[in-house]
């Protein structure tokens, strides 16, 4: 796939979609967003992946955050559509069937946070920043940041973030629980490569339907969300990747799964 403000390679089963405006810091704009989904329509259809890897191209930024050029002709009409678009794009990676990681490199700030939350987990370098400025400029985020950090990292630290507009360092991100982990820049891209490996030797239907009972499942009460996962887990009782597992672990060799 060839697309003019992301580079995509897939390594094996696992991908990685980069961020590719470095001379803007990767600031996203309206081009990008219809990039970035027909990116990960692709990937939702490609049944060979395992785990996808997003990042941003250079060393300084993940996504700095929207182009501001763009964003300051708009009307209040085209401002409310593009924040549609955005969050349209945004719950298509959330709703991914494979493991999305953000592998954040730097500067992850307005809606290049809202990319990396998201994605399904976060791993930062060191330098990383992290925050939602927009109350700087007069506006509050627009592609659900003030939905999903709150549920991340709870009603209080994401009013602070998104009030203050101040950008944490990453061992603050990690300390409120905004990132999983935190790595040495020369480490992010192995890390998160490391970790997709180990996702992609898991059972894929076993994967997908563990995001779909914790993305379902926090999206109604802990009731319901018990339902989902009955079901969901009596469902792979009927697939020849349960099989192929229980059997493996039995005859102490490693599995081979199929996704089927």
């Amino acid at each position: 796939m060839d697309y003019k403000y992301l580079l995509y390679v897939e390594k094996g089963p696992v991908a990685t979609v980069t961020f590719n405006r470095p001379e803007k810091l990767n600031a996203i704009h309206r081009e990008t967003w219809f990039e970035l989904r027909a990116c990960f329509r692709a990937i939702a259809a490609n049944d060979q992946l395992r785990a996808v890897i997003v990042t941003g191209s250079g060393e300084k930024a993940f996504v700095a955050g929207a182009d501001i050029a763009e964003l300051a002709e708009l009307t209040p009409t085209e401002a409310r559509d593009l924040s549609a678009l955005g969050q349209a794009v945004l719950d298509e990676i959330a709703a991914t069937p494979r493991p999305v990681i953000a592998a954040v490199n730097g500067y992850a700030l307005g809606g290049g946070l809202e990319v990396a939350l998201a994605c399904h987990m976060r791993i930062a370098s060191e330098t990383a920043k992290l925050g939602l400025p927009e109350v700087s400029l007069g506006v509050i985020p627009g592609y659900a940041g003030t939905q999903r950090l709150p549920r991340l990292v709870g009603e209080g630290r994401a009013l602070e973030l998104i009030t203050s507009g101040d950008p944490v360092a990453a061992a603050e991100a990690l300390r409120i629980g905004l990132v999983n982990r935190v790595v040495p820049p020369d480490e992010l891209l192995p890390a998160c490569e490391r970790l997709a490996g180990r996702i992609a030797q898991r059972g894929p239907l076993a994967v997908q339907h563990a995001l779909t009972a914790v993305r379902h499942g926090l999206q109604g009460s802990l009731a319901e969300g018990s339902l989902l996962e009955q079901n969901l887990f009596g469902l792979l009782w009927s697939t020849a990747d349960m099989r192929e597992g229980t059997g493996a672990f039995l005859e102490k060799r490693k599995p081979d799964f199929q996704g089927r």
